[in-house]
């Protein structure tokens, strides 16, 4: 579990004006498909330093921001939280965009795969943007040519 309150103290501060926190949950339906649970792995190790670039992105795009990232692993069921970003900064504007762009490069470069379950399949998907696929069915495996 996330814990929401947790995840925003890490930046909560007196110089702050603003705190944003966006909190990714797992839908029911994606695309008309009813999703009974889904299934988060990552590559550890490399995943927390892609985080920590993220932070650090974040804190050249705007100086004054704090930003704190946690995101699950391992089986979650709808309306679970999988990931929560908290991003403080003296004026809201800035909270917005740095939370939206935090999320966006998670997607991009964050290696965490999802696997969805529904009532007639399951499906390693691509990337977290969904724009991919595996050419093997799932993260590390390769077509045999």
């Amino acid at each position: 579990m996330i814990s929401i309150e947790e995840v925003t103290a890490l930046v909560s501060r007196p110089a702050a004006g603003a705190i944003n926190t966006f909190i990714g949950t797992v839908r029911e339906f994606t695309n008309g498909k009813r999703t009974l649970y889904l299934e988060y792995q990552a590559y550890k190790a490399m995943a927390e330093k892609k985080l920590a670039q993220i932070g650090m992105e974040i804190k050249e795009h705007w100086p004054e921001a704090e930003s704190a990232i946690v995101h699950r692993t391992g089986t979650l069921a709808i309306q679970d939280i999988a990931v929560v970003i908290a991003v403080s900064t003296p004026h809201r504007k800035d909270a917005f965009e740095a939370s939206a762009y935090a999320i966006e490069r998670i997607k991009e470069m964050v290696p965490i795969w999802k696997k969805e379950y529904w009532e007639d399949g399951e499906e390693w998907i691509g990337n977290q943007k969904g724009t991919s696929e595996y050419p093997g069915g799932e993260p590390g495996k390769d077509v045999e040519k």
